[in-house]
């Protein structure tokens, strides 16, 4: 999984881990502090929260026009300025008022911007570490542990948000309102870290940050050696198939973002708020990590070549296994609190831990010739989100306002959903990467985040649908929707696999 890949990989996805750390801190609570400090209902706050979202991955288009012309790292740095400032305006605890609102707005514009500029030019900056020859066959796994970083930061961020609300509430004595400032905060730290990385490590990745050279004779012959010529038509055949793709991925998008909207809300109105026993254990993050360490010691114990490597593997899954013995052991009978933003820890907790294991299942795929191709996971992956979908259709049925069902229906959810965005997200990026004209790259990769803008606008129709109509509807309309996008990517896959 890890063997061969270069250092600027680490590099690069170490500094996205910071950014990210930052920003699903602040969107894990975004919704609940719309709806805590503005009292606005469900369908306003899902407006707010889908037109952000929709707007954090649309302005990528442009970001990556700008970083076609003047270089990806350019672009990347001031991205993160810019969003240091939004993330900053928003920490700021200035009511609920019009001036509030107005400003709480404009640091959306400006985080959604920093966004644009930092995102998608990074993703670009790791597949050109992969254009040689020799290096291609390496993607997809590369990819796969770029996203791995990405989620390393989400887990870790509805602690974080959770957390330093409690302090900000039982130790300084501030309202819950004001407390979610403090989450906001949060993300002002991650991007110094970040920015700390990227300048730190820069040496690692330093072939490809280089601006665009001026367009002379001589840099168009360098460049027809390092790029493949492609006739007009191959060009056409690649942006369509990529367009196709984009498609059937906005669909997806707007089903999965529902965890920071209506899974979220279902989590605060009708899922338990106590816990106790084994089942408690899943909301402490530190359990979770040493469930992540013993699967990924659990691989090094059996690919490891050496009987000293096979020996700390095995320490290392003896000693996890003591540690979460003796904490299962120190359990309040009492049991555990559980508030509704913690449940968003679970989604990059299961892609940390399951991509080791969906790398291996294709590697063992791929040893017998029988690996999907990247269209055909991307449908699959359609599927796999319907059937989570399904999962929260059972959980819903005779519930009704006032009752509260076990947290298992919606850690299971984000299980099934987690399974659906290995398989699209990771390999959706990495076509975006392989199959995009040499030439229009960011521009390509600014559309794979057009279609997911387009996917978070639809976010808000659940949104608006809450309390409304039954909850068995909306998720309905969920399962329908990837079902469809599900038959329609199989109904064009010869389009899709003729350009990989």
């Amino acid at each position: 999984m890890f063997e061969g890949q270069p250092k600027g990989l680490y590099a690069l996805a170490l500094a996205n881990t910071g950014e990210r750390f930052g920003y699903y801190t602040m969107l894990a609570v975004f919704v609940l502090f719309l709806k805590a400090n503005f009292g606005w209902e469900a369908g306003t706050a899902g407006a707010v929260y889908s037109s952000f979202l929709a707007l954090v991955y649309l302005l990528p288009l442009f970001g990556g026009m700008l970083a076609d012309k003047i270089g990806y790292s350019k672009c990347v740095t001031t991205g993160i300025i810019v969003m240091f400032l939004g993330y900053a305006m928003l920490s700021i605890p200035a009511g609920a008022g019009t001036l509030a609102a107005a400003i709480m707005f404009g640091a959306l514009i400006m985080i959604s911007v920093g966004t644009s500029l930092f995102k998608g030019n990074l993703q670009v900056m790791v597949g050109d570490l992969y254009n040689s020859p020799e290096m291609q066959g390496k993607r997809d796994s590369a990819f796969s542990i770029f996203y791995m970083a990405i989620n390393i930061g989400a887990l870790f961020a509805p602690t974080a948000a959770v957390k330093i609300m409690e302090y900000a509430q039982h130790s300084l004595g501030v309202s819950e309102a004001d407390s979610y400032h403090y989450a906001f905060g949060v993300a002002c730290i991650s991007l110094i870290v970040s920015i700390g990385i990227y300048y730190g490590f820069q040496s690692t990745f330093k072939q490809v940050i280089s601006a665009p050279a001026p367009k002379t004779a001589a840099s168009k012959d360098a460049t027809a050696e390092s790029e493949p010529e492609l006739s007009k038509q191959d060009t056409k055949d690649r942006i369509v198939a990529l367009c196709l793709v984009f498609a059937v991925v906005i669909f997806f998008w707007m089903a999965f973002h529902q965890n920071g909207l209506t899974l979220t809300l279902f989590a605060e109105e009708y899922t338990a708020t106590h816990s106790s026993g084994l089942e408690s254990m899943a909301f402490d993050v530190t359990n979770l990590l040493l469930c992540i360490v013993i699967i990924y010691a659990l691989f090094s114990l059996f690919q490891s070549k050496t009987g000293k490597g096979k020996g700390i593997s095995g320490i290392v899954i003896l000693a996890c296994l003591a540690a979460l013995g003796y904490k299962y052991t120190a359990l309040s009978p009492d049991g555990i609190s559980i508030q509704a933003p913690i449940f968003q820890q679970f989604n990059p907790c299961f892609v940390v831990g399951l991509t080791p294991v969906s790398m291996a299942i294709f590697g063992w795929l791929a040893s017998k010739g029988k690996e999907p191709s990247a269209p055909r996971k991307i449908g699959l992956g359609m599927l796999v989100a319907g059937i989570g979908y399904v999962v929260m259709i059972l959980a819903s049925i005779g519930v009704s306002e006032g009752d509260r069902v076990s947290p298992n229906w919606l850690i299971l959810t984000y299980l099934i959903l987690t399974f659906g965005e290995l398989l699209l997200s990771p390999m959706g990026i990495s076509f975006v990467s392989k199959v995009a004209p040499p030439k229009l790259k960011g521009t390509m990769m600014g559309g794979w985040f057009v279609a997911t803008a387009a996917g978070n606008m639809l976010v808000s129709i659940p949104g608006f649908l809450w309390g409304k109509v039954p909850l068995v509807v909306v998720w309905g309309v969920l399962v329908a929707l990837c079902l469809i996008s599900f038959i329609f990517i199989f109904s064009v896959m010869k389009k899709l696999e003729k350009v990989c």
